[in-house]
C-alpha cells in the first residue's frame, strides 16, 4: 500500500464535524445529561483554585479558548476527550458540577487575579450574598461566550476517540501514561477501572511495593498492578514482541477490559494471594536489591525486582514456592549475572522485560 493509500484509509477512519458553542449551551447539555464529562476524572484532572480563577479571567476578558473535543456515542451523548477541566470549572462556579455519586459540588469561590483584582471571593450568583455575586450583566457576558467544539462522530472507528485522546493527553506531559490509561478506562469500562483500582489499593500490595508519594500520585501503583495482570501470563513469543511497553500495556489493558470472559473475581484472589505471600515474608524488601557483603536488603523499589519475583511467581499461581524457598531465591536473584546483566540503567524496558519476566518463570519454577 502506498503512503497516499494508507493516509486516505486512515482519514476515512474519522469522521468529525465542528462549530462554536456559547457556554449557555454547554451549561444546558450538561444540565439534560447529553454530555459526560466523566466525574470519575476529577481526581486525575484537578486544577489549582488559581487556575481555575485565571480561566473565568480569560472568558471575561474574551481572551480565546481552546477547542473541546469530544466523540459521539451510538445514543447522541458527547464522551470529553479534552477539555474537562475547562467544562468543569464552568461547571462548578455556575454551581452545577454534579460528583460521581450525583451531588451537587459547593460553588467556586473566585481568586484575585492579574487583570482583575477584585474578582476575589466573587460567586456567580449566590442569595446569601448577593453584593459579592455576578450581576446579571456578567452572567451573561460568560454564557455568550463561545468555545469551539470538535466532534468524533459516531460514525468514526470504535478506537478513535481512545487514540485522540491518548495524543491531547501525552504530548504534553500533563498527565502520566497511567492516568491517561485511567482515563481510558472510564471510557471503555468504568466497572473494570474501579476493579483495578481495588486491586492497586490492597495493603498487602501497597506495602509490599512501598512507593514514593510522587509515583503514587501519578498512579504508579496502577500500573505496576497491570503490568502484574498482563505479563503474568503472556506467552514467550508474545514476550519477544511488545515492542513500546507503554503502548504495549493500553491495547492489552483494552483487550482486558472490553473481554466479558475474562475473570475479575479469579484474578483478584490470585492477587489477595501473592501479594499477601510476599508482604508476609519478605514485605517491601521483595522488590529491593539485595546486598550480600552488607547482608541485607537496601534502597528503593525497583521495577526489574518486582517483574522478576512478583510476576514470574504470579505465572505459576495458585500454586508457589516455600516461605523459606522463596527468601533464598529473592536473595540468590541479585548473584544471578542473566539478572544483573539485564536489570541495570540504560536497558530499555522493552529488551529487559522478555528477560526479567522470563527468568522469574525459571526461577520460581513449582
Amino acid at each position: 500500500m502506498s503512503l497516499q493509500q494508507e493516509i486516505d484509509s486512515a482519514r476515512g477512519e474519522i469522521k468529525t464535524d465542528s462549530y462554536a458553542m456559547s457556554i449557555g449551551e454547554w451549561m444546558s447539555l450538561y444540565a439534560s445529561n447529553e454530555i459526560d464529562i466523566h466525574p470519575e476524572f476529577q481526581r486525575i484532572y484537578r486544577w489549582e483554585e488559581g487556575q481555575k480563577s485565571r480561566f473565568i479571567e480569560s472568558l471575561l476578558l474574551g481572551i480565546p479558548i481552546p477547542p473541546i473535543f469530544v466523540a459521539q456515542r451510538e445514543n447522541g451523548v458527547w464522551d470529553v476527550v479534552d477539555g474537562l477541566q475547562r467544562l468543569s470549572t464552568i461547571f462548578e462556579f455556575a454551581g452545577v458540577l454534579k460528583n460521581e455519586e450525583g451531588e451537587t459540588q459547593p460553588p467556586l469561590k473566585l481568586e484575585k487575579t492579574k487583570y482583575l483584582p477584585t474578582l476575589e471571593g466573587k460567586y456567580w450568583q449566590l442569595d446569601s450574598d448577593p453584593a459579592n455575586s455576578f450581576d446579571v450583566a456578567q452572567r451573561l457576558l460568560i454564557k455568550r461566550t463561545k468555545i469551539g467544539v470538535s466532534i468524533i462522530l459516531k460514525e468514526s472507528d470504535s478506537r478513535s476517540k481512545f487514540e485522540l485522546f491518548q495524543r491531547l493527553n501525552t504530548g504534553g506531559s500533563k498527565l502520566s501514561e497511567q492516568e491517561v490509561r485511567n482515563c481510558l478506562l472510564v471510557m471503555i469500562n468504568k466497572e473494570f477501572y474501579r476493579w483495578l483500582v481495588s486491586l492497586a489499593t490492597l495493603q498487602p500490595f501497597r506495602d509490599v511495593v512501598a512507593l514514593t508519594d510522587r509515583a503514587l500520585k501519578e498512579k504508579y501503583d496502577m500500573e505496576i498492578a497491570l503490568r502484574f495482570l498482563v505479563f503474568r501470563k503472556l506467552g514467550e513469543n508474545e514476550l519477544q514482541q511488545i515492542g513500546d511497553v507503554g503502548e504495549f500495556l493500553t491495547e492489552e489493558m483494552i483487550k482486558l477490559a472490553t473481554n466479558p470472559d475474562y475473570d475479575l473475581d479469579g484474578e483478584k484472589r490470585l492477587f489477595e494471594q501473592l501479594f499477601g505471600f510476599i508482604n508476609t515474608n519478605l514485605g517491601q524488601d521483595a522488590f529491593k536489591r539485595w546486598v550480600a557483603e552488607d547482608a541485607k536488603f537496601k534502597g528503593g523499589f525497583l521495577v526489574s525486582a518486582f517483574e522478576t519475583v512478583a510476576i514470574g511467581m504470579g505465572y505459576w499461581l495458585p500454586n508457589h514456592v516455600t516461605e523459606q524457598q522463596f527468601a533464598e531465591k529473592v536473595m540468590a536473584l541479585w548473584g544471578n549475572t542473566e539478572f544483573t546483566e539485564n536489570s541495570g540503567s540504560g536497558i530499555r524496558a522493552s529488551t529487559r522485560i522478555p528477560k526479567t519476566v522470563s527468568l522469574g518463570r525459571r526461577l520460581f519454577r513449582v
